[in-house]
């Protein structure tokens, strides 16, 4: 089977749905977390016209996922945006304001509230999560030692409100469901994919199959890099794969620094 196609994410969400998880969206989980239930995370950082794919998929299977927006144009597509909320799914904030205002916590806290008041005029926002910034050196969570966002009515991020040393957390970060070595910051306490030996979406799907898959996981997706269109995937492998030979260097370079 061809990765990272619509085709290959179907068969991931009937493979669940064949084993009888629950798909609860984050802010839903938070509040009341089932014994067997999966969050779908889609962190939307370009062609949101992919994440709307992804949604009505998903609105057809007659289930639900949460959808992260950043505030830049690859990304904020308000009309899909809307799109995917009336489908059902929760939308939330992919925030990046330490990194996009230099580390400046006092502008980065402004920057951080006028986007929420953004997307709030939109969608009902309840989680936030942050988004990498592979290129920046500056840890966009870094805002949260200063400012609880939980004063500005929101009842979770992923990172700091989840146990992901007991809730299994698979990502396709690197265009791999095992690329920890590419990945910059979106890493969590466990390497849940070599514990459970998933390189690729096949071997993903065969281990929901087996029926040795975690009971609570969450499984993120960056949409834009799974296309059924031969030439757009053909041309996401080779970004993907130039990106992580950089990122591979970029982390060695910081390690030693």
């Amino acid at each position: 089977m061809r990765d990272f196609t619509l085709c290959s994410y179907k068969k991931i969400l009937n493979a669940l749905i064949e084993k009888k998880y629950i798909f609860q969206t984050f802010s839903d989980f938070l509040k009341n977390p089932k014994e067997k239930s999966i969050i779908l995370r889609h962190d939307v950082d370009a062609k949101p016209n992919n994440s709307l794919k992804f949604a009505q998929i998903q609105f057809e299977l007659g289930i639900s996922g949460t959808y992260y927006f950043r505030v830049v144009p690859q990304s904020l597509d308000i009309e899909i945006l809307k799109r995917i909320s009336g489908l059902n799914h929760e939308i939330g904030y992919h925030y990046e304001n330490m990194s996009s205002c230099g580390g400046d916590l006092e502008k980065g806290i402004i920057d951080f509230e006028l986007n929420l008041k953004l997307f709030r005029g939109y969608a009902q926002i309840e989680t936030i999560c942050m988004h990498g910034s592979p290129i920046s050196s500056i840890d966009n969570k870094e805002l949260w030692k200063h400012v609880n966002y939980k004063e500005y009515e929101l009842i979770g991020e992923p990172y700091f409100d989840i146990d992901f040393s007991r809730i299994a957390y698979l990502t396709d970060t690197g265009r791999s469901w095992n690329g920890a070595k590419y990945s910059m910051r979106d890493s969590v306490v466990k390497n849940w994919a070599k514990e459970l030996k998933i390189n690729n979406s096949d071997e993903l799907i065969q281990r929901i199959k087996s029926g040795n898959f975690p009971k609570q996981a969450m499984l993120t997706f960056h949409p834009q890099r799974w296309t059924d269109n031969q030439l757009s995937w053909a041309k996401e492998l080779v970004f993907q794969t130039t990106k992580n030979k950089f990122k591979y260097i970029l982390r060695k370079i910081r390690s030693t620094s």
